[in-house]
């Protein structure tokens, strides 16, 4: 019979069990709180993770670390070729995969995704005005991203989540009007505290709205019931009184949850991540290309995560922000 690997624990005591992948950091939106008009300058293809490479890592993080859940994100997951025979090979290992996308190319990849295992998926949606889209990200690919949504909800990927960033003056107005979309089409919606993992270095502390906030729009509203948290998710829960409809909000500035935090995250270049705010990686692509045995990757994935700290700075005077922003990080 086999036996549990031992726990990926840091100093403090946190066992992760939460992997998320970055596949690539190109992205086909230019959202307007993430980066610049022109875009980045993206990692050349030799420097990407195969799907070699990736399927080993995610095999030794699920049998060698105690890994049973795996996050697929980007930049953009969809833009990577042969998506649906990845997350099978993934399936296969044993854990649950989810994906995390702006939802663009969703309508068209949603039953292969299925077919191939996927779990359930997390779509990126900030307004439901067509003008207000195509201003934030950049792109009139509104219509697109509902399809999607419609998709892979049929398809059964389910809970299918729905998460939006709200900023003062820019989409705060449509709170309810979000909630409402969701519980009507039987998405589960999610409100996310912007971050400040802009590539421009432009995050602004006034314009984030709140999890308070959020809390007093929606109450003004509804009645609502704390569901709480589950596990170690990152989301606070709320079900609006008798109804099914239940409201995450990811409070990671206000109500930071580091305490529970159970996840690492691996770069589309093999970068590991032992803190989405962290400012040092470690090099695990070239231990894969350097030919080293799983129990040296085994080994090096355990000492970065023993070096991780108690948790972000963003609310002190310390707080650096990383190099890479979240498009390149992964979320």
């Amino acid at each position: 019979m086999d036996t549990a690997p031992p726990p990926l624990v840091d100093r403090f005591g946190r066992v992760h069990t939460d992997l998320r992948v970055s596949l690539t950091d190109r992205c086909n939106l230019r959202c307007t709180y993430c980066m610049p008009a022109e875009g980045l300058n993206w990692l050349p293809k030799a420097e990407v993770l195969s799907d070699d490479e990736v399927v080993r890592l995610v095999r030794i993080a699920v049998r060698r670390l105690g890994i049973s859940s795996v996050r697929l994100t980007g930049g953009e997951p969809l833009l990577r070729r042969g998506l649906p025979g990845l997350v099978a090979r993934l399936t296969e290992l044993g854990p649950e995969v989810s994906l995390t996308t702006n939802g663009i190319g969703l309508a068209r990849t949603a039953v292969a995704l299925k077919q191939a295992g996927l779990h359930r998926v997390n779509v990126s949606l900030d307004t439901l005005r067509a003008d207000r889209y195509a201003e934030i990200t950049r792109r009139n690919r509104i219509a697109d991203v509902l399809a999607g949504l419609a998709a892979a909800h049929a398809a059964g990927l389910a809970p299918v989540k729905v998460n939006a960033v709200p900023v003062r003056g820019v989409n705060d107005d449509e709170i309810v009007e979000l909630v409402e979309f969701a519980a009507r089409h039987g998405y589960r919606m999610r409100f996310i505290e912007s971050m400040p993992l802009d590539a421009q270095g432009a995050w602004d502390r006034g314009k984030m709205i709140t999890a308070d906030e959020l809390l007093e729009i929606l109450g003004a509203r509804w009645d609502l019931v704390p569901v709480g948290r589950h596990g170690n998710a990152p989301a606070e829960e709320w079900r609006i009184a008798g109804t099914d409809t239940v409201v995450g909000v990811i409070a990671s500035v206000t109500r930071p949850f580091c305490g529970g935090c159970d996840r690492v995250r691996l770069t589309a270049d093999g970068q590991l991540r032992n803190c989405l705010f962290a400012t040092t990686e470690s090099d695990l692509r070239a231990l894969l290309r350097g030919g080293a045995e799983d129990a040296g990757i085994e080994a090096a994935w355990r000492r970065t995560i023993a070096r991780k700290g108690p948790g972000h700075d963003i609310n002190s005077a310390d707080f650096v922000q990383p190099d890479r922003p979240m498009s390149a990080i992964g979320g």
